[in-house]
């Protein structure tokens, strides 16, 4: 075996994109993560016990839809992901609105999340300027974009009532003031993070 393949073996040991609550939804070349042994998982681990089995800094990119909500120390996890990912590294994280069906349906949600809880975790805002000793994890928030599911749940109607990913910033904050005066405009968030 010639030096080349030996670095890249360690480095593909080192460095890996981590799939954090992973289900069913198995992504090639990922290092798929879940709390239940299902097929196709690679780390069985329930990660609200600390610490998590990831070394620190070896993660270059996390995904992790519909699992926050499901923490209770949603702080902890936030610093677990900043623990075992590197410098740059780039974080999605989906959860539900807090005031949609989607957050209060699931009898196992914990958390509840709006646009601006991740705040206190970006030094460019000033929740988190006000407050640093909430945490010492620190992310730079790329991108929120906004889920809705026109007409849901009451109605699905097929061709409105697939969840749309809102990115126009102008739309957006349309949206962002119905939902602070009515329940299930938004139902979730998409949240691009980099690791700081």
């Amino acid at each position: 075996m010639n030096l080349r393949r030996i670095q890249r073996v360690v480095l593909l040991k080192i460095y890996m994109k981590l799939q954090l609550g992973s289900g069913t939804d198995i992504k090639a070349g990922w290092v798929n993560h879940d709390v239940a042994t299902l097929p196709g998982i690679d780390v069985v681990h329930d990660i609200s016990v600390f610490p998590w089995p990831w070394a620190d800094g070896s993660v270059t990119e996390i995904y992790m839809k519909d699992v926050l909500e499901h923490l209770s120390e949603p702080v902890r996890v936030l610093e677990e992901i900043h623990r075992i990912t590197k410098p740059g590294a780039s974080i999605f994280i989906a959860v539900p609105y807090w005031n949609s069906w989607e957050a209060i349906t699931d009898p196992t949600h914990k958390s509840f999340f709006n646009e601006y809880t991740l705040e206190f975790f970006d030094p460019s805002f000033k929740r988190c300027q006000r407050r640093p000793y909430y945490s010492h994890a620190r992310f730079k928030i790329l991108q929120t974009n906004y889920v809705i599911k026109p007409f849901g749940p009451v109605l699905d109607i097929p061709i409105i009532g697939k969840h749309r990913t809102i990115k126009n910033k102008a739309f957006s904050f349309f949206l962002r003031f119905l939902a602070s005066y009515f329940n299930n405009i938004i139902i979730g968030l998409d949240i691009y993070l980099e690791r700081i």
